[in-house]
């Protein structure tokens, strides 16, 4: 079985080595995290039955309570967060929210749900991630760190939910707000119907504004912590906001085919990412 390092370093192999620069006990209990957030990922988007995945979830819910409560972790994540995260004082109230937005995509996929309903998938689905790996990597800034998690991580969720529109309508998801879809006169019906409506794009260039305005606090707020211990969240931004400007620029209406970085056009972000 791979560790859990190489298994980030096979899935992401530039924000591997990003992380290299942190110590050690922090660089590990960032990778279990991430671990951790990609495996109930894998479990949402399988492709087992609807029982199976929420026996899943409930099962993870149990085992946060072997970790925190009981202190007897009985899966091998979960050993990796008690061993590697636990010194943090990380607190379990966000490793549920991250479980809680699976749920709410699991049993019934969402389509154009509410804002607030979208918010509350979002911030479980990438800001908690972000947050929590922010209080590993430095917890003497928390407010700033927070505000940093939020709109990084809305900026990137927003991205690939625009980047992944026509692969999700596909399997009956659709993220974009049913109060921009009521903007934009699109009304609420199934995925592939919403996709086809003659107003699509100006519905993704609506959603694509939030996003646009996240990456510019996102900038900001960067520009101000310590350049080394956020060299990842600078790669994970910079890769994320590149795709996100091909589509800006190739226009809203286009939705196929997805915008592609190959290996070396990451490398070369990566190499602007660490000189700048």
């Amino acid at each position: 079985m791979l560790s859990i390092g190489n298994i980030i370093k096979k899935d992401q192999p530039l924000l591997f080595w990003c992380m290299r620069s942190l110590p050690k006990y922090k660089r590990e209990a960032v990778f279990t995290l991430f671990a951790f957030s990609r495996h109930i990922g894998d479990v949402l988007y399988s492709d087992i039955p609807v029982n199976e995945k929420t026996e899943l979830l409930k099962a993870w819910r149990e085992e946060l309570d072997n970790i925190y409560d009981k202190s007897v972790p009985q899966t091998n994540i979960g050993r990796k967060i008690y061993k590697n995260c636990m010194r943090f004082n990380l607190p379990k109230e966000l490793w549920s929210e991250i479980l809680n937005s699976a749920f709410l995509n699991a049993e019934n996929p969402l389509q154009a749900p509410k804002i607030d309903v979208f918010e509350q998938y979002i911030n479980g689905s990438i800001i908690v991630p972000f947050a929590l790996a922010l209080m590993i990597i430095d917890n003497d800034h928390p407010k700033a760190n927070m505000e940093m998690a939020k709109n990084l991580g809305q900026a990137v969720g927003i991205t690939y939910m625009l980047r992944d529109l026509k692969d999700d309508a596909k399997h009956n998801r659709f993220y974009i707000p049913q109060e921009i879809l009521q903007e934009t006169q699109i009304a609420k019906n199934t995925p592939l119907n919403m996709l086809g409506d003659k107003n699509i794009a100006s519905a993704r260039e609506k959603f694509a504004l939030l996003a646009e305005s996240c990456y510019n606090k996102s900038e900001r707020l960067l520009n101000k912590m310590n350049r080394n211990e956020t060299l990842s969240f600078r790669l994970i931004k910079n890769i994320s906001q590149c795709q996100f400007d091909i589509m800006k620029k190739r226009g809203w209406e286009i939705i196929s085919p997805k915008p592609h970085l190959n290996f070396f056009q990451r490398v070369r972000i990566l190499y602007q990412t660490m000189m700048k």
